[in-house]
């Protein structure tokens, strides 16, 4: 199993918010909260329930393009969501993001698992070549300067 975990606190935000807007995310917002970076993020499916709903997000990490369909396996309001990755059939990664309240903010845990179980696990070499350290430092750089770019975009829009 390959795992790829970053945390970054963000002052002056809840979990909450970035909950909610994680859930019923349109493309214009999420082109807004990063722009040239983030270019699509919606709903596939009717948002009445959380889970199983299907998310589709475009965007890119570092000199990466990623474009992918994200089902919601798990989806604890205002602390954790999970959404398993799909490319036609459901695939073994799983990015999980957990929100953890503070007095002065909110601590955003982003995780990338991939990999199988049982004898399915000698395949999991294969996803080193794409889930690699230099793309992990790259993804750790994103979630760090993502997160309170989402926070000052939730500032901007509840006083529009």
């Amino acid at each position: 199993m390959i795992v790829l975990q970053s945390s970054v606190h963000v002052a002056n935000a809840n979990a909450g918010e970035i909950f909610d807007f994680l859930t019923h995310p349109t493309d214009a917002l999420y082109q807004k909260w990063w722009p040239g970076t983030h270019l699509q993020l919606h709903l596939l499916d009717d948002a009445e329930a959380l889970a199983p709903t299907r998310v589709y997000m475009d965007e890119r990490i570092g000199d990466r393009r990623l474009r992918m369909t994200g089902i919601v396996v798990e989806a604890k309001p205002g602390r954790r969501l999970v959404w398993q990755l799909e490319k036609g059939i459901r695939l073994p990664v799983w990015l999980v993001l957990e929100l953890n309240d503070q007095r002065d903010g909110v601590t955003v845990v982003h995780t990338i698992r991939a990999g199988f179980s049982g004898l399915g696990r000698t395949l999991d070499p294969l996803f080193r070549l794409y889930f690699s350290d230099a793309f992990a430092r790259t993804m750790d750089e994103h979630v760090r300067t993502e997160f309170p770019k989402l926070r000052d975009l939730l500032r901007a829009e509840a006083h529009t």
